[in-house]
């Protein structure tokens, strides 16, 4: 990795020279993308991304946004504390930290902020991985069974024992692919002191999501059976490999 910087008046592009020895502001322009035919989009996120054709592959265009009753009031914007501190420079440095530990991330092209006044905007892009569907998708096809689960559990034990801390721990962001699963979004994650405290809030964080797309539909005790305990089994194994 190459770490390299371009600034101007209005912001910042960080970009991994390895991966794209240019990277320049048009690389985070949809419309960019649209003219040169470039462009298609898919469901995720806030709003869902943007898929581009970019001369380093096939990549995911994010831009970052705001949930909750917030996001009313500040849309897109984010406080200005720092370039070092801007959600896209943040996820950017974490995702090539976590791909120096070899965990199962998208590899990272390139991340910008835009300033205006006390604010900013913020676009991450990354290498799209092929032929994937978050395991939301895999409950939706009934293919969330005991196997699964604990390759689930055993990714999310391979990120816990490198001491990241995925900050929305959820069932659309886990993605299954013929090469394995991946762990996305890392947007506000970190890497934290070992803990058994935050690691269990990681694990029914995930829980919960789980129940909230359905995959519980047959009861607590027959999901508890089926899925969570082959899920802490691979977890639990992982951890203490």
């Amino acid at each position: 990795m190459h770490e390299q910087l371009r600034q101007d008046a209005k912001g910042a592009i960080l970009f991994d020279a390895t991966v794209s020895p240019q990277v320049d502001g048009a690389w985070f322009d949809v419309e960019h993308w649209r003219q040169q035919g470039a462009l298609s989009t898919q469901p995720g996120g806030r709003g869902g991304v943007a898929v581009i054709r970019t001369p380093a592959g096939e990549c995911v265009l994010r831009h970052y946004r705001r949930g909750g009753m917030v996001a009313s009031l500040m849309g897109d914007r984010y406080l200005w504390t720092g370039a070092d501190r801007t959600r896209s420079f943040r996820e950017f440095r974490l995702l090539q930290a976590m791909a120096r530990l070899q965990l199962p991330v998208p590899q990272v092209v390139a991340a910008c902020y835009r300033r205006s006044g006390p604010y900013y905007r913020a676009d991450l892009i990354m290498q799209r991985l092929p032929e994937t569907q978050t395991l939301t998708q895999c409950v939706a096809q009934n293919r969330l069974d005991t196997e699964l689960a604990d390759e689930v559990g055993a990714l999310v034990a391979r990120f816990h024992r490198a001491a990241v801390w995925h900050a929305d721990l959820n069932a659309h962001n886990v993605l299954v692919a013929p090469s394995g699963l991946y762990l996305v979004d890392f947007d506000r994650g970190r890497l934290r002191a070992p803990a058994l405290s935050w690691r269990m809030a990681n694990l029914q964080r995930l829980r919960r999501s789980l129940f909230k797309i359905g995959a519980a539909v047959q009861g607590e005790t027959v999901f508890d059976q089926t899925i969570w305990t082959p899920l802490m089994h691979g977890y639990e194994r992982t951890m203490s490999a």
